[in-house]
């Protein structure tokens, strides 16, 4: 029986194979830098697991078939998070599923403990990770993040990831939607504005997968199934079409959650697959798997890296 943890920033239920057990810790807020950040949320979770003295094993998927419905499984948001990449790639081998690993990149004022932001350190970070079977990604962040490359230096990625949990706030700053210091106001003029957001950060740069998609802060997020329409997902899909981005299927959160993806997938928008969890239990696609086989997807409908010349910074204008 696969139970769940409850994120408290996102409203939806993690999965967790506990058998019969049942965790349900409210971790409270995070902020920068007082509280915990989303890596840390995460540790968090995992780390309350070992402190109910569940055994490993029952976090292990090697059992997990290469394919579904013929489709090779890659998870392209892993973080390294102090794991070294001999052991992300033990645990790739385990869990049947392909790595891809990003490091955040834009401005220092982003505040994560490792950012990129110069071609200097994108350079020796992909040199890192040169000859190993994984995928060499980032994940970018805000809109200005390209200001900090060049197109030379991000044609060496095989992709680049971003989303739109950073927003632009009242002031003019950025600010992380996951903080105690974002205010909401009124979820439905916050939701127009959300959906605008999604918009310009896909307009604002040459990425190739959104992730989080339709990730809620925890104020609202039991409002997922009013909030999140029909008509406000499609200008999200409309816009991934528009310039080419693939949505991402995130196991972490559990979304998007199946009615939008259904629309996505009639639309003909491309998905990619995200654990977006850290450490040793990072490449779990449990609720991608499930997606997979509810809508049906075959190869055709996923997103693969573009080859040299064909990168979306190599082709788009921004």
């Amino acid at each position: 029986m696969v139970t769940a943890c409850e994120d408290s920033r996102a409203g939806t239920r993690i999965p967790v194979p506990f058998g019969n057990i049942e965790i349900d810790d409210h971790l409270g807020d995070c902020a920068m830098p007082d509280a915990p950040s989303r890596r840390e949320f995460c540790r968090t979770v995992l780390a309350t697991a070992g402190a109910a003295g569940l055994p490993a094993k029952l976090f292990a998927v090697e059992d997990q078939p290469r394919q579904v419905n013929g489709i090779s499984l890659t998870d392209y948001h892993v973080h390294r998070d102090g794991t070294t990449v001999e052991r992300l790639l033990e645990i790739s081998r385990q869990r049947g599923v392909k790595f891809g690993i990003v490091e955040h990149a834009g401005k220092r004022e982003n505040d994560y403990p490792v950012i990129l932001a110069n071609d200097e350190e994108l350079t020796a970070y992909i040199a890192g990770l040169e000859g190993k079977p994984v995928y060499k990604g980032v994940q970018a962040e805000y809109l200005d993040w390209m200001s900090c490359f060049s197109k030379e230096a991000v044609a060496k990625l095989d992709y680049v990831l971003t989303d739109a949990l950073t927003i632009r706030g009242k002031d003019g700053r950025r600010v992380k939607m996951w903080s105690p210091a974002f205010q909401i106001g009124d979820p439905e003029r916050f939701m127009d504005e959300y959906v605008e957001f999604h918009e310009e950060v896909m307009a604002a740069g040459p990425i190739d997968i959104l992730a989080n998609v339709t990730w809620l802060p925890k104020a609202i997020e039991k409002q997922y199934d009013q909030l999140w329409t029909a008509g406000r997902f499609r200008k999200i899909v409309d816009a991934a079409l528009k310039y080419g981005v693939a949505l991402e299927i995130n196991s972490l959160y559990l979304i998007p959650r199946l009615p939008l993806l259904r629309i996505a997938k009639e639309a003909g928008v491309k998905f990619s697959f995200g654990s977006n969890i850290r450490g040793p239990n990072v490449g779990q696609l449990d609720y991608c798997v499930e997606m997979i086989r509810a809508l049906g997807l075959s190869g055709n409908d996923c997103f693969t890296p573009a080859p040299a010349g064909r990168k979306p910074v190599e082709l788009r204008k921004w």
